[in-house]
């Protein structure tokens, strides 16, 4: 991957007009030859009283003809998470022969949202015209679930990367931006289409255990029967058939990953959607899930923890680079749960070092979220404890 066409920076000093617009025009600089597509601003709460003044310096000093973002409690410049920031991430980006549209969107759309052309009506862009988006939406005042809901049938087969703006906890109140606009409630999306897409990795933290099933009887979020036996007894054997040191690992740890695609011959790390597990009977053998799984579906049961998290993002990146061998990529952008970081690895910077391992050196930008956004075989999907990572490449 090119560093020449994406670079991101870290601001920390606080709210310094003249230094803030100093350090954007040397951030411009580096990259020279280079018109900027698009620039991505993720700001910490400290600046939430400055936040519409800040975005204007940056687009004037920086010369950014689009520039979308968010609030973040937690920010990633480069191979860096700065986990308790108090300043701001500012990435550029040249995306050569991309065409970029930003679009805002409120909890009143979301609501009135039917049919399969309510969206392209609303914000002007036919799924044609776009290869993929980026999504920054606030948690407190916009359903992000029925959001992605109807975005997914408008836009079929077509993915979205982003996350659910954080901030100062308990407050609710989060910040999201498009060009020199702060709203503090509704979602911004930019459609990247033209010459550029989007590729990415969703790692879910995951690591499958045991073997898959079909689920033969299912009502709402309760799974009854799995391979026509009691639900809890499947799990329960799934559980003893593994080492002791691997039954240890597992205990707190178990969620449910739910295929979304049926139609593949077999099924590996990245085609099940992870939900959670939340309570199961041994005596009715009912198992309830975080989800609405369907009879006939395939699942198999997973261990989330900080060993099978990294496993899970390694493998998946391994992954995407081999597919991406002869592509070009010029950036990217990681969006991290406000649950991983030192909270699950007892280290700083995990996710974001392991992109830049694989893709790196490059320019890459992103924040810890309330909630990540990204694809699950061909549909878009709320997640957490994610690892959500977008990459702006050649088409």
């Amino acid at each position: 991957m090119s560093e020449e066409n994406s670079i991101a920076a870290y601001w920390s000093d606080g709210m310094d007009e003249n230094g803030l617009a100093d350090w954007a025009r040397r951030l411009r600089a580096r990259l020279p030859a280079k018109e900027v597509s698009l620039g991505l601003v993720f700001m910490s709460p400290k600046f939430f009283p400055h936040a519409a003044q800040v975005l204007e310096i940056l687009r004037v000093h920086a010369r950014i003809p689009l520039l979308a973002g968010c609030s973040g409690g937690g920010l990633v410049a480069n191979a860096e998470e700065l986990e308790s920031a108090g300043g701001l991430v500012l990435a550029l980006y040249s995306l050569p022969g991309a065409n970029l549209k930003a679009v805002r969107f409120s909890q009143e759309q979301v609501e009135a949202a039917d049919g399969k052309n309510f969206w392209p009506a609303e914000t002007g862009m036919t799924k044609d015209g776009v290869n993929g988006w980026l999504a920054f939406i606030d948690p407190f005042h916009l359903n992000a679930e029925l959001w992605l809901q109807s975005w997914n049938q408008n836009y079929f087969q077509i993915p979205v990367y982003g996350g659910l703006a954080s901030g100062n906890f308990p407050e609710p109140l989060t910040q999201v931006y498009l060009d020199g606009e702060v709203f503090e409630d509704g979602g911004v999306a930019v459609a990247v289409g033209g010459d550029v897409t989007l590729a990415g990795v969703i790692s879910q933290g995951c690591t499958p255990i045991g073997e898959a099933w079909t689920l033969t009887r299912v009502e709402q979020n309760l799974i009854r029967h799995i391979g026509n036996r009691p639900a809890y007894a499947v799990l329960s054997e799934t559980v003893q058939q593994l080492s002791a040191e691997e039954q240890r690992k597992v205990q707190g740890n178990l969620h449910i990953g739910l295929v979304v695609n049926e139609y593949l011959e077999t099924f590996q790390r990245g085609d099940f959607l992870v939900r959670n597990l939340l309570g199961g009977d041994p005596n009715s053998g009912v198992l309830q899930v975080g989800a609405l799984p369907r009879t006939g579906q395939t699942i198999q049961f997973q261990r989330r923890d900080a060993a099978a998290a990294s496993e899970d993002l390694n493998e998946l990146l391994a992954r995407a680079k081999k597919n991406l061998a002869d592509t070009e990529i010029y950036g990217g952008c990681l969006f991290c749960c406000n649950g991983r970081g030192k909270n699950l690895f007892g280290r700083t910077s995990h996710d974001a070092k392991l992109v830049q391992a694989h893709f790196g050196p490059t320019g890459l930008a992103g924040f810890f979220c309330n909630g990540e956004i990204g694809p699950v075989g061909e549909k878009n999907f709320l997640h957490g404890f994610t690892a959500s990572i977008a990459l702006f490449v050649k088409k």
